[in-house]
């Protein structure tokens, strides 16, 4: 069936898009264990991106998870599948002109090497947010942590389950030294010069 597909061209292109909204496209992609400040670190920046008049869209872990990706486990399998279904819908969103904020734990380096590859090296911003076990436990945010410790939760990541931290992440935010104002500002300073057209 795949022979059959064919992609229509349109005639309003993704610089179309740009020109119009007077800024690039891009997916910054914040990873993190659970409870390390990624959700809170996106909603701000983009609010700070709405303010400067920048068209942006969040996709966040348990909403793509309550609706796209419902289908989906933990399973190692199924993080990749839904890592990889994420990352093409952000690629559809930059097309569309839109700065995307994608905040997933995603685990495993392959997957976000994955990402990188299907959005394309200079539509990607890997951003670390770089929090403890210990102080992502002591936050437990969604109570989490503890069912895992209890056994109540398989596949936790940091309990049961790998994190493989990025290398050479674009921009890595301590959440245990910087206040969530310090991480906004740094990720607005360093994506600034790749919203210019």
């Amino acid at each position: 069936m795949k022979e059959h597909i064919i992609p229509h061209s349109y005639q309003v292109s993704q610089n179309d898009r740009r020109e119009k909204n007077e800024h690039n496209s891009f997916l910054l992609w914040f990873t993190g264990l659970s409870g390390s400040g990624k959700s809170t670190i996106a909603n701000v920046v983009e609010q700070e991106l709405f303010k400067l008049g920048v068209s942006t869209y969040t996709l966040d872990g348990d909403n793509i998870r309550k609706g796209i990706n419902n289908d989906l486990s933990f399973s190692p399998e199924d993080r990749t599948e839904n890592i990889r279904r994420i990352a093409e819908t952000g690629n559809l969103m930059i097309d569309a002109g839109l700065v995307v904020l994608a905040a997933f734990v995603s685990p495993y380096k392959k997957d976000r090497d994955n990402i990188r590859s299907i959005v394309k090296d200079v539509n990607f911003v890997e951003i670390f947010i770089n929090t403890s076990l210990k102080e992502c436990e002591r936050r437990d945010v969604k109570g989490l942590y503890k069912k895992a410790r209890a056994g109540e939760i398989k596949n936790m990541t940091g309990i049961s389950a790998p994190y493989e931290a990025p290398e050479n992440p674009d921009i890595e935010i301590n959440t245990e030294l910087d206040s969530v104002e310090i991480a906004v500002k740094k990720i607005i300073d360093y994506i600034a010069p790749k919203l210019k057209l």
